[in-house]
């Protein structure tokens, strides 16, 4: 089984590749990071008890207000759910305590996820689907592109374009705020060359500047490639004979650990050259 890593940036339109191949011809199982991210803080969670004792003496506000609609003790009584926008006040930036506080939150957040895509990426194996999509926002930066067999980076060419996307799907964000959400994560630009550095077929990049449609028949030409080297009697054949597709998996692993060394020695070159 294929396991494709779809990532981006803030308001480059991962959403909108994931919905696409989430729906037909593609009909493809999405492992959604950040709705395992919100299922791993809900209230009750361990992950949600972690970072009430770490944040809550940041921020009073951290927990939604108490309302006619929200009790003392949340709805259903294991404390009120996390006010989101406060938390990525706290997390969203460059400064040095921002970065300390996202080393944190990840810290809390991360372990869990990974256990929870690990189940998923296991019931779709067991499935047999010829592949599956692991939507990560941060998937290089956790490393999770070590598990893939192909990286798929949706990106926009400009900045200012990411900018006021993500302004006009969020008119509560100030441009400062909107600035430090694209800031918090590597620049979209550099997810692109870096998945392109895997070398051909191991690394698709849509780059989506123009329209829904241009996107999508972008999309569909890279997932008609993908599936002619990847086709569904070989996902059965892996199914039948699990000591091969762990085989396969493994020197797939082996692969994408060099590539990352390498292209790690490469940035390194390029800066001190700079």
């Amino acid at each position: 089984m294929l396991i494709i890593g779809l990532t981006g940036s803030i308001a480059t339109g991962k959403s909108t590749v994931a919905s696409l191949l989430a729906s037909p011809p593609h009909s493809l199982p999405i492992v959604d990071a950040d709705v395992l991210a919100r299922e791993v803080v809900e209230p009750g969670t361990r992950g949600y008890r972690a970072i009430v004792r770490h944040f809550g003496p940041m921020a009073p506000d951290l927990l939604l207000p108490v309302s006619d609609t929200m009790p003392e003790n949340g709805p259903n009584g294991k404390g009120r759910p996390l006010n989101r926008a406060v938390l990525g006040r706290l997390v969203f930036g460059d400064e040095p305590q921002m970065q300390q506080n996202r080393a944190v939150l990840s810290g809390i957040v991360h372990p869990a996820v990974r256990l929870g895509m690990v189940k998923k990426v296991a019931s779709c194996y067991l499935q047999g689907y010829w592949a599956v999509v692991l939507d990560v926002p941060l998937l290089f930066e956790s490393r999770l592109d070590r598990f893939c067999g192909t990286t798929m980076v949706v990106a926009v060419t400009e900045p200012e374009t990411q900018l006021k996307r993500l302004m006009d799907r969020n008119p509560d964000l100030s441009r400062e705020d909107a600035e430090n959400r694209v800031k918090s994560q590597m620049d979209v630009r550099l997810k692109a060359k870096r998945c392109l550095y895997a070398g051909e077929g191991k690394g698709v990049v849509l780059w989506n500047d123009g329209s829904k449609d241009e996107l999508k028949a972008a999309l569909d030409e890279e997932m008609r490639k993908l599936k002619e080297a990847n086709p569904a009697w070989w996902a059965w054949l892996m199914l039948g004979f699990p000591p091969l597709a762990v085989a396969l998996a493994s020197w797939r692993f082996w692969q994408n650990v060099r590539v990352e060394r390498q292209w790690r020695e490469m940035q390194e070159r390029e800066a001190k050259s700079s």
